[in-house]
């Protein structure tokens, strides 16, 4: 516990707190093997292939949510956990509406990690843009987790995936989507 002299620059705005529960069956289901309230969390999990994507960053929600409609949809509750199998490309949450943030995203990535014959990367066996893909993908990482809320993915109004390919050639991707919860 810190003292109360200890500042932490919080602000002292209100937190909203939404409660997402499993509303139980009466007793008399509690040992009915269909019911929810007996079968406690729940875990899916499916592999989605992405196709070959140009460079870039590039909006996923809308195939990703149907690849894993029919299995989300039986979650009320609990976490979408997202793993991208690849070191060259990367995951992100942001805005989903204006491509222009997608390209403004890219343009700054190119600024911030050096490519070409003078860039000073030792690791160039794959191509001059492999090892700053490598950069790229560590910046943003190979992983998201989304609640999952009443079946769907719980993101705010302008959130979408991304998926960012930091590569020249496009490569199909892969992504594991683990789903659990109640």
């Amino acid at each position: 516990m810190l003292p109360s002299s200890v500042s932490l620059g919080l602000s002292a705005s209100p937190v909203r707190v939404v409660k997402c529960s499993l509303v139980r069956a009466p007793s008399t289901t509690v040992n009915d093997p269909n019911s929810m309230a007996a079968a406690g969390p729940k875990w899916a999990q499916k592999t989605i292939t992405l196709p070959p994507q140009r460079r870039g960053c590039h909006l996923i929600t809308p195939k990703i949510v149907k690849e894993i409609g029919q299995e989300l949809s039986d979650f009320n509750c609990g976490l979408a956990h997202l793993f991208l199998q690849h070191t060259s490309a990367s995951l992100t949450i942001n805005e989903n509406y204006d491509s222009d943030v997608r390209d403004d995203t890219e343009t700054f990535l190119n600024r911030i990690v050096p490519e070409g014959t003078s860039a000073p990367w030792k690791h160039t066996l794959e191509g001059p843009d492999d090892m700053p893909a490598h950069i790229k993908s560590s910046m943003f990482g190979c992983t998201l987790t989304v609640p999952i809320t009443n079946g769907k993915l719980n993101m705010g109004s302008w959130q979408g995936i991304w998926l960012c390919e930091h590569r020249d050639y496009p490569t199909a991707r892969k992504v594991v989507v683990t789903l659990n919860g109640i």
